[in-house]
């Protein structure tokens, strides 16, 4: 359709990577006009957890639509909320062992952050807010300053500050703890970096290329935090919702962060949906102090809560994401070493992995040569070097075995053709006529 040239703006970039008309999904699977079906290991960028259109959701959706149920209703109270908290704090909650109270803020990710900084430094009357290289905590102003993507950074238009920026878990080599070079400069008063009210974190960064911190490194941050009485805020848009393994990524380190971001898969169904979690002595908001015209997505409550009823109500649906968690673990340290190590290496957990190749050229290679072969897969980090694997939580085993075959074949073709052939052109180095 010439309408997209017509009239979208250049700011789109996903539709760069593929150039198609998509107009059908179900489950792990994409359709385009044509019926050409296409493995999804996108996923909404994370946000299709439970796979496109999943039946149990789009039964209980379909229920409460015809039902007349309410569709906006900015923070009244709903009784499809009501049923959403009760089922988030009885079935992922408690069992944690966690307390938290919830606030709904605007639909999207950075909306939660902003809201969780502002409440950071409402709390210690503090500015600054420390976050990491490589970070990613959205595009919105606030959220953009504790953003490492200098892309990103760099279409901001404005100075951004009230953050300082350390290194995140490997970034200076694997034998260097930097949560003790954070410790340092927050004990020195002549370091230059302002006592933060919060540190901000991922623990595991998915645009700034998989980056998995430690457990140790988490525990040693929690530890730093508590010492120098700044809150801990584990942004786990991305990471949560069972991507890593378990619904919060932080479990396995055993920390109880002071405030949590949740979005993406929040919802369940693709709908837009976020939150901040926050100990209950934290809560020192005034009435309407941080608001949003679209804070209570009453469609949302009901797949959110249906996605909790069905996958978190026990442990069956985390230990299958473990058991398919390892088996791409195994895949792709078999690519790496057969393909060699100089050129690929691996990095990530759970169902939230990649492969990181020399260069952003080679990886964006592969994945075209993924899309001739019907999958869709994306690249991550500062150079866009890392294939990055987000396919649905529900996939089958057949597809998951599928999709990392095809990235295989990609890599074999790509090598190949690296190694014989000095210079070509491309598939996708042909303009498409969409």
């Amino acid at each position: 359709m010439k309408i997209f040239d017509e009239i979208e703006s250049e700011v789109q970039s996903y539709a760069r990577s593929f150039p198609r008309i998509f107009n059908k999904a179900q489950g792990e699977m994409l359709y385009d006009e044509e019926g050409t079906q296409y493995l999804d290991f996108l996923a909404g960028a994370g946000t299709l957890n439970y796979g496109h259109n999943n039946p149990i959701f789009k039964e209980k959706l379909l229920e409460y639509i015809h039902s007349d149920g309410i569709t906006h209703g900015l923070d009244l109270h709903t009784k499809a909320k009501g049923e959403f908290l009760e089922a988030f704090n009885d079935k992922i909650l408690k069992p944690r062992g966690l307390d938290y109270v919830m606030q709904f803020t605007g639909p999207t990710g950075t909306n939660a952050v902003e809201a969780a900084m502002k409440l950071a430094r409402n709390i210690k009357g503090r500015e600054n807010i420390i976050s990491f290289t490589n970070g990613f905590h959205g595009v919105s102003l606030g959220s953009l300053a504790a953003t490492g993507n200098s892309h990103h950074r760099g279409a901001a238009g404005v100075a951004l500050g009230g953050t300082s920026r350390v290194p995140y878990d490997g970034y200076l080599g694997d034998d260097i703890d930097t949560t003790a070079y954070l410790d340092k400069l927050l004990s020195d008063s002549s370091s230059g970096v302002d006592k933060p009210a919060a540190v901000i974190v991922e623990t595991v960064q998915g645009e700034g290329g998989i980056n998995a911190a430690s457990f140790d490194w988490l525990r040693n941050l929690d530890a730093v935090c508590k010492k120098h009485d700044v809150l801990l805020i584990v942004d786990d848009i991305q990471a949560g919702c069972g991507r890593t393994g378990t619904y919060f990524s932080f479990e396995e380190a055993g920390i109880y962060p002071d405030i949590v971001t949740l979005s993406k898969s929040l919802g369940g169904y693709g709908l837009p949906f976020a939150v901040v979690l926050f100990r209950p002595e934290l809560d020192n908001w005034k009435p309407g102090e941080h608001n949003g015209t679209f804070r209570g997505n009453n469609f949302a409550f009901v797949t959110a809560k249906a996605a909790i009823d069905h996958y978190w109500s026990d442990d069956r649906f985390s230990n299958e994401i473990k058991r398919k968690g390892a088996y791409v673990s195994e895949r792709l340290n078999a690519i790496v070493e057969q393909y060699g190590e100089g050129n690929f290496t691996t990095r990530g957990r759970g169902m939230f992995q990649g492969i990181n190749c020399v260069n952003g050229d080679l990886a964006g290679k592969i994945t075209r040569k993924c899309f001739q072969h019907n999958l869709i897969i994306e690249t991550s980090g500062a150079d866009d070097q890392v294939v990055k694997f987000l396919c649905p939580l529900i996939i089958s085993d057949e597809n998951l075995k599928k999709g990392l075959d095809i990235v295989e074949q990609a890599i074999k073709e790509v090598c190949a053709r690296e190694d014989s052939i000095p210079e070509e052109h491309d598939y996708f180095d042909q303009q498409i006529a969409v």
